[in-house]
């Protein structure tokens, strides 16, 4: 041992230091308080992002915190996306198709959320209409896409013949 002492009484002083901090760390980590004990493991990093909430029996109970998440993305997308860069992406044509698919994901989830919205409603209007939105309206979709194309292709072709 490196460190020499002057009585026997002030190594069993030590000793019984060294025991009562190691029975404070292995309370803290046998995970009786799991946001405390995440909060050593981490060094405080998980203290923004967890909350302790009250269950049903009365214990706490750890949950994730997802408003300062969000709040530290969204900085992070402002920080990088402004309107000319957002312009720019648009502007190129890898850009358009990821708008394109992003607006066609963003309708179709939101139409995804009114139908189902409409089938867990009380009323039976509702509930026809969320059943129209989910099993009519991908057939009508279709039929109006094709029509469409149709309609494209003999316009396409009778210009066509007009400038030949």
């Amino acid at each position: 041992m490196a460190y020499r002492y002057d009585s026997l009484n002030e190594l069993r002083r030590k000793k019984e230091l060294l025991q009562n901090e190691v029975k404070d760390l292995e309370k803290l980590l046998t995970f009786d308080n799991t946001k405390q004990t995440l909060s050593a493991l981490t060094n405080g990093l998980t203290d923004t992002y967890l909350k302790e909430v009250p269950d049903a029996d009365g214990d706490m109970q750890v949950k994730l915190n997802a408003a300062p998440i969000l709040h530290g993305i969204s900085d992070q997308l402002k920080s990088v996306m402004n309107r000319k860069t957002i312009m720019q992406v648009a502007q190129s044509e890898p850009g358009s198709e990821l708008l394109q698919n992003t607006l066609k994901l963003g309708a179709v989830s939101m139409i995804t959320h009114y139908a189902q919205k409409n089938m867990r409603n009380s009323s039976w209007k509702k509930k026809l209409i969320g059943v129209a939105i989910i099993y009519v309206a991908p057939i009508v979709l279709k039929y109006v896409r094709k029509k469409l194309d149709e309609y494209q292709r003999n316009k396409t072709a009778s210009s066509m013949e007009k400038l030949i």
